[in-house]
C-alpha cells in the first residue's frame, strides 16, 4: 500500500549547501500492518511522510501510496489517506462537532450521508460530551480525538501518524495507541513515525530507522534487537545509528 524507491529530497541551507533530507530510502508497507518510521528528532521521519502525504515533491526516485504515484497522481493520493500530527491544528471558533461537519464536507460528503458519518465519528471517539465546545475551549486530549475524527472522516485506506502522543499525558497516549490498533485491525496501513522505543515496540509490526535522512536498520523489533545482538530496542537503536556507549 505504502513503497518508496531510491527516495531523495534535498534542501538548499545558505551555510550547509545542499542538505539531504532523504537519502535514498527504500520501504515498503504493507495492508493490515503498522510499519514503524524509528528515529530521532532531524532524522528526516516527518520530511518522509510529507513527501508520501504530497506536500512535498521528490528531488529523486519515486513513492506510491495505495497504487497511485505522489507526483503525478497527487490527488488520487490525497484522497486515500489520513494524516494526523502532534501539531494537527483545529479552527478554535468552531465546536468539535462544526469542525468535523466542516472537514466532511471538505472531503466531499454531504446531505444523510455527511451527518450519519460525523455521528459516527463522534460516538466512536467519544466526542459527545464536549460536541458542543469550542475547539479553542478543549483539553489537550480532546482535541486530539477531534483531529483524529478529522483523519478518519473520510475512511481512508492508509493512515500517517507522525508522533501523536506528543506533549499527551500517559492517559492519553494509551488511548491513542489502542485507536491505532483498532485501526490495524480494521485492514488499514498505518505509517507510524515516533521516537518513543515503548511505543515502536508495542504497535510496529515492522520499523525502519532513520538516520540522517538513511535507512539504518529494518525488521521487526525482535529482528533489529537480534541482528545488533542487543536486548533492548533502545540499545539496538543507537547501536544502528552509532549512538552507543561502551559499557563502562
Amino acid at each position: 500500500m505504502v513503497e518508496t524507491q531510491a527516495l531523495v529530497k534535498e534542501f538548499k541551507d545558505p551555510k550547509r549547501g545542499i542538505v539531504r533530507a532523504v537519502d535514498g530510502v527504500n520501504i515498503t508497507a504493507e495492508q493490515g500492518r503498522i510499519f514503524g518510521l524509528l528515529g530521532a528528532n532531524g532524522a528526516g521521519k516527518t520530511t518522509l511522510l510529507r513527501i508520501l502525504s504530497t506536500v512535498l515533491r521528490p528531488t529523486q526516485g519515486s513513492a506510491k501510496v495505495a497504487g497511485f504515484d505522489t507526483v503525478t497522481e497527487a490527488e488520487q493520493v490525497r484522497r486515500s489517506i489520513g494524516f494526523l500530527s502532534a501539531s494537527t491544528a483545529l479552527y478554535g471558533r468552531l465546536t468539535a462537532s462544526e469542525m468535523l461537519d466542516y472537514f466532511a464536507g471538505l472531503y466531499g460528503l454531504s446531505g444523510a450521508a455527511k451527518k450519519a458519518r460525523v455521528e459516527e465519528i463522534v460516538a466512536a471517539l467519544r466526542i459527545e460530551e464536549f460536541a458542543d465546545r469550542l475547539c479553542d475551549k478543549l483539553s489537550t486530549g480532546q482535541k486530539q480525538r477531534v483531529s483524529i475524527g478529522r483523519t478518519l472522516l473520510h475512511n481512508p485506506p492508509v493512515l500517517f501518524f507522525d508522533e501523536p502522543t506528543s506533549g499527551l499525558d500517559v492517559i492519553m497516549a494509551q488511548e491513542v495507541m489502542r485507536f491505532v490498533e483498532r485501526m490495524r485491525a480494521e485492514g488499514k496501513t498505518i505509517i507510524y513515525c515516533t521516537h518513543i522505543m515503548s511505543e515502536a515496540e508495542r504497535l510496529c509490526d515492522d520499523i525502519a530507522v532513520i538516520h540522517q535522512g538513511q535507512v539504518r536498520g529494518r525488521g521487526s523489533a525482535s529482528a533489529l534487537k537480534e541482528s545488533t545482538g542487543e536486548p533492548t530496542l533502545e540499545r539496538a537503536f543507537l547501536s544502528l545509528v552509532g549512538e552507543l556507549e561502551a559499557p563502562v
